[in-house]
Parts: C-alpha cells; structure tokens; sequence
C-alpha cells in the first residue's frame, strides 16, 4: 500500500472490491462496494472467530468473481482492540487491510440519507465510502522482533506504574504513622530505611527499643553508613513523633506486603530492562541510536517499538505524521491563527520523542546548539515549547536516516546552515 494520497486514490481501481467493516466485541458487519459506490449484495454478518473470519473471504471472493474484481482491499474502524484478530488474519492471507478514522465516520454519516442515525449497518457502508475515496490509513502492523518489543514495552509500562502507585502507598503510610521518619532518613529507599520499615516501622515499637538494640538489628542488613549516632536520632525522633498509634497490627501487615510488592516490581522491571536491551541491541542501526548523547536506551526501545521497521518508511514526513507532530493551521482570509501540531498519531511515541529531546537539549552539544538558535535567532524566532517540538521532528528524521543506513551519528551535518556562534556551542 502506498503513501500520499494520490496513491491512495489509484489503489481503488474499476477491478477493486471494497469491502467495509464495522467491528464490534462478538459480530462484525462488513458490506461491499465498487469504485463507483454501487454496493454488491446484502451485507454480511460474520462472528470474530476463526469460522467467521473463513466465512468473511468466501463472501468476499464470490463477490469479487461475480463482479470480475480481481483486487479485495479490507477496512475497518479502529473500535479499541477488537480489529486487531481480522487485521493479522487478512494481512497473512496476503490482503490488503486499511484503517478509516472514527472522527471521518461519524462526520460523513449523514452525507448519504442526511440523517445522524448510527448503527452498524450504516457504520460498514460509510467505512467502504470512505476508502473508495482514498480517505484510510495503513495500519503499523508489527510482527516479529518488534512486536516482541511492544509487548515488552507495554509490560514495561504497567511494571512502572505499579511501581510508583506502591511508591505512593509506601510515602502514604509513613507520612500517617511516622512523619518524621525523613527527619531521620533522607530516603525510604536506602538499605537501613528499608529495613527499619520492615522491622520496626512504627515509633511505638522503637521507643521501646535502646540505640545499641537498634544498631544490632540493622547490621545483619546494612554493613556500612549507619552507626550509633543514626540509630540514636531514630529513637528520640520516635519519642516525639505525632504519628497515628492505632491499627498498628495490620497496618505492619499491609507495610510487609507494600516493600514486598516493591522489591518484586523492581526486581521485574530490572530483569525486565536487560531482557530489552538484549532484544533491541540486535535491530539494524538502534546501537548507532543509542550511542547518541542523551539518547537512552530504554528511550530507543519505546521509539523502535512504536515505529516498527524503519525501512518500511520512504520519507522521515511519514514518521512526523505517524508521531502527531505535523502542522496544523488554522486560518481563513485575513485571519491567521496560530499553527499547533496535529495529535493524530501515536501517543505513546509522541511523549517518547519529548521525553527525550528535554535530556538532549540540556546535555547534547548540537541539540543544545539547535534549541539556542531556534529561540535566539534574529528572523522569526521560535518559543521554546515550539524549538522543542521543532526538535522532535529533528531527532525522528536522524533516526530515520540511523535506521537507513545503520551510520553513526554526526552532529555537525544538523548545524549546517546555523550561524557560527551557535554552531560553536556544539563543540
């Protein structure tokens, strides 16, 4: 499938079956059409099973003959998760598969009997309309190594956010039953911090306790750091402390099991991070990406696992569409508004991209270069949530071009162009 969308328009051919789909959890509909619009039979209501999937191509290809279309092209609203099953299924019987954005769908239901009722009948019909005019997008079906990174990526994500809501809960205990404890501690997660809230959590336990009692308690866990004089803060800030006294049982209980929970997430996203590396160290060019200053590898990961295969792409525009970050304008007449960036795109490689261009801007020499001239140049200078945005579309190009051609990184290529003295700020 093609790109711009000219080659959308010229893949609908006199010979192309459109067939339209509207998902759903348990049924789909799905109804076929022509180039011109002329629809083919009756519609076709099919199980998200493997059965109805076989039934699905029967009715397709027994249209398609009797209609002497030798070309099928399959589309669908993207309805949460449940498109994907059909669209692998047709994509490894080798047929073509597009996507149609709901925000379309629900602006050209009306074009036809101009009335705003929805179902999923006219929901399929309006899809097929859709992509007979070239208004679809190919779907980044990814397979493999960088599905396998997906996937990962995604358990990535899920271990962080546990991690930081037990986090939460941790801070949430010790600010209820013992406030002062960072009187004491600079952070919970030091070696005698955490073996303090696993022994002795509360001040009515380490009240009852002498400083060389607590000492001996903490050595089988911490051998260095801590001596007498911390356990002997401790203790006199428990003696003062404001803390809860009630529900201690099961409070130490719910404690035990917080560290517990926190050790196994860490444990696992650390395991986790290795495993990643591992992977994505063996695609064409991400070492070349990850030697760039700044550029983490955990950063690339995410990166490469939204993007999928760099070679499928013929132009770096596409990754910009892919991220969200074009241009969007709006003006009419005299009037000009303001340009912002589109956000139709992938949001997870969108926040990637910005999460890493802050890092880059603040300790890459041509990148710091490039945001200092983007905010400080005489003609039309940027804002600098602007430079950065503008910088994002930067980074993807030179992935594009890294993933390309598997070539190091060359920051002086990027200041071409640029005054002396900002390039002189890359040095």
């Amino acid at each position: 499938m093609n790109y711009t969308q000219n080659e959308k328009i010229k893949q609908i051919t006199p010979r192309t079956l459109v067939i339209g789909i509207d998902i759903a959890k348990d049924k789909h509909v799905a109804r076929a059409q022509d180039d011109r619009g002329i629809e083919f039979g009756k519609r076709l209501n099919f199980e998200n099973r493997i059965h109805g999937f076989e039934q699905l191509l029967e009715w397709a290809n027994r249209h398609a003959k009797e209609n002497d279309k030798d070309h099928i092209i399959f589309g669908a609203e993207p309805t949460g998760h449940f498109w994907k099953n059909l669209a692998y299924f047709l994509r490894a019987k080798e047929y073509d598969f597009v996507l149609v954005n709901p925000m379309h769908v629900k602006k050209s239901k009306e074009l036809d009997d101009n009335s705003p009722t929805k179902n999923d009948t006219k929901d399929a019909r309006v899809i097929s309309q859709l992509i007979k005019d070239g208004r679809y997008s190919v779907p980044n079906l990814v397979d493999g190594i960088y599905a396998e990174l997906r996937e990962g990526v995604k358990l990535r994500d899920q271990l962080i956010q546990q991690l930081m809501i037990t986090e939460g809960r941790i801070q949430n205990m010790i600010d209820r039953y013992f406030p002062e404890f960072f009187d004491v501690f600079g952070d919970w997660e030091g070696k005698a911090a955490i073996c303090t809230l696993k022994l002795f959590p509360f001040p009515s336990q380490i009240v009852e306790m002498t400083p060389e009692e607590v000492l001996r308690q903490w050595k089988p866990f911490v051998q260095r750091g801590v001596g007498i004089k911390r356990a002997t803060k401790l203790v006199e800030t428990a003696r003062k402390s404001i803390g809860l006294t009630i529900g201690t049982h099961f409070a130490q209980r719910e404690m035990s099991n917080l560290l517990d929970q926190w050790e196994l997430f860490k444990n696992q996203l650390e395991e986790l991070d290795q495993e990643l590396e591992d992977v994505v160290r063996t695609i064409p060019g991400a070492n070349e990406m990850i030697d760039i200053s700044g550029l983490g590898v955990a950063t690339v990961t995410t990166i490469i696992s939204e993007i999928g295969d760099i070679k499928l792409y013929k132009h770096p525009q596409q990754l910009v569409n892919l991220a969200g970050l074009s241009l969007r304008e709006n003006s009419s007449g005299r009037y000009k508004g303001q340009s912002r960036i589109s956000k139709r795109g992938r949001k997870k490689l969108r926040r990637a991209l910005y999460m890493a261009i802050r890092p880059l801007v603040a300790h890459n020499p041509t990148f710091k270069a490039l945001h200092h001239y983007y905010t400080k140049r005489t003609e039309k200078p940027l804002k600098k949530q602007q430079s950065l945005i503008a910088l994002c579309c930067k980074l993807l190009r030179v992935l594009f071009v890294i993933g390309q051609k598997q070539c190091n990184f060359d920051g002086t290529k990027l200041l071409q162009g640029i005054p002396q003295e900002n390039a002189l700020q890359a040095v």
